[in-house]
């Protein structure tokens, strides 16, 4: 049987890759942000209205470096965040910077401009918003966007593991995106495969970021 990663070992491993191997976040996160654009890719079929939305944190970065990707294939999501500019930071920072230079809109959401989202006008979104270090109940804006995921018809790839889902247990943190498609990092996380994360996960690829498991 494969092995699974915990919330916990899935963050050694990247502490590993960072101060034994000399990997910085800021690679991982180019590396899991290509590998997210290439399965956002060959899951267009025609569908030409893709939203991002991404968090504040590292999952954050992987949705903003899978946008810039697919603007240099010359497709153009609308990319959103559940965040002002200021509460971005580090390697999610970088990214974000990035495509400001490179001219891309990124929207900042809020609770004065959620109600004018038009979700419904998406036939494809990446769900980008939290990633293994969540450990509390999700609420907020964040809330506030799974459930207007949940409710459109569009198709959903979660970036690691579906917003709200806790990567040990399976466990649903008050609200779960529903993906049709996860696209996860190096291996598998345990929650995944127990409890609730079957359903909510969806089909499961596993993506290599440069990173052995030892």
């Amino acid at each position: 049987m494969a092995r699974m990663l915990t919330a916990r070992s899935a963050r050694e491993i990247d502490r590993k890759a960072r101060e034994e191997l000399g990997i910085s976040t800021l690679v991982l996160m180019e590396n899991a942000g290509a590998a997210v654009a290439r399965e956002v890719f060959k899951s267009l079929k025609g569908r030409k209205r893709i939203a991002i939305f991404c968090g504040k944190g590292n999952n954050g970065g992987d949705g903003l470096v899978a946008a810039r990707h697919l603007l240099a294939q010359k497709i153009k999501p609308d990319i959103y965040l559940a965040s002002e500019y200021s509460q971005v930071k580090n390697e999610a920072k970088t990214n974000l910077d990035i495509l400001l230079k490179l001219g891309a809109k990124v929207v900042f959401l809020s609770g004065k401009n959620l109600n004018n989202l038009k979700i419904s006008k998406y036939d494809l979104i990446v769900d980008s918003l939290l990633g293994v270090g969540l450990s509390g109940k999700v609420c907020g804006i964040c809330a506030d966007l799974i459930r207007l995921i949940n409710l459109s018809a569009a198709r959903v790839i979660a970036v690691d593991l579906p917003s709200g889902l806790d990567a040990t247990s399976g466990k649903i943190l008050g609200i779960c995106v529903k993906a049709d498609k996860t696209v996860t990092f190096v291996a598998l996380k345990r929650g995944m495969a127990v409890a609730e994360g079957p359903e909510y996960c969806g089909k499961v690829i596993v993506a290599e970021i440069g990173v052995r498991l030892q």
